[in-house]
């Protein structure tokens, strides 16, 4: 049966409902994300998510002081997903087999950056170049946790095996893992998403581990 078609007075017909503030917010974060994740996309300006948007450049700055605060909110939800997972898996207290928990910690990095290739953008630095330096500190201090996260496992394994410098092996093998999930992610995001982060992860884990 065909459906019928909506009358000049039916609700369909009436002016769409206005989002309320937060969801404004999210709608604009989602279009920003989106927007990186075009290949070679340049700087992403505010005249530019507007337009995506529909709306004015002042409605975006109801809801953001500047296009910066957007970037921050951006990292907010890495930091709040990232660090998420990568708790549990240090909080764990059994032991994973190997390549153990720093294979663990890179591969949920790795697979947060292939869902997300905006975000991914972000956490490599590319969409922060022409931003407030900021938040490319932010970034960089986001992955000096990573090391810390993975620093504090690999410590843990290596007395498990008897090592006799186990800080000095962790420190070491932490800043290899840290290099290579950032490599990985750099290669994502400058191959226009082409080259998955998580290529050949499993044997490359084992490589490294």
């Amino acid at each position: 049966m065909d459906a019928e078609q909506p009358s000049a007075d039916s609700p369909s017909s009436a002016p769409k409902k206005r989002p309320k503030p937060g969801e404004r917010r999210t709608q604009i974060l989602q279009v920003l994300a989106g927007m990186l994740e075009q290949p070679g996309a340049d700087r992403i300006t505010t005249a530019a998510l507007a337009a995506r948007l529909d709306v004015s450049e002042a409605a975006l700055y109801r809801h953001f002081a500047s296009k910066a605060q957007m970037f921050e909110a951006l990292i907010d939800f890495i930091e709040s997903s990232v660090f998420g997972l990568v708790h549990q898996i240090v909080d764990n207290p059994n032991p994973l087999p190997p390549p153990g928990k720093a294979a663990r910690i890179a591969s949920v990095i790795l697979q947060f950056g292939e869902k997300n290739p905006g975000m991914t953008r972000v956490m490599v630095g590319d969409a922060l170049v022409f931003e407030n330096e900021r938040l490319v500190a932010r970034m960089n201090q986001f992955f000096d946790r990573i090391e810390s996260s993975l620093r504090q496992v690999l410590r843990t394994a290596a007395e498990a095996k008897g090592s006799l410098t186990p800080t000095v092996q962790a420190n070491a093998q932490a800043s290899v893992w840290v290099s290579f999930i950032i490599g990985r992610l750099q290669r994502y995001a400058r191959s226009g998403f082409k080259r998955l982060p998580t290529e050949q992860l499993e044997a490359s884990l084992k490589a490294i581990g």
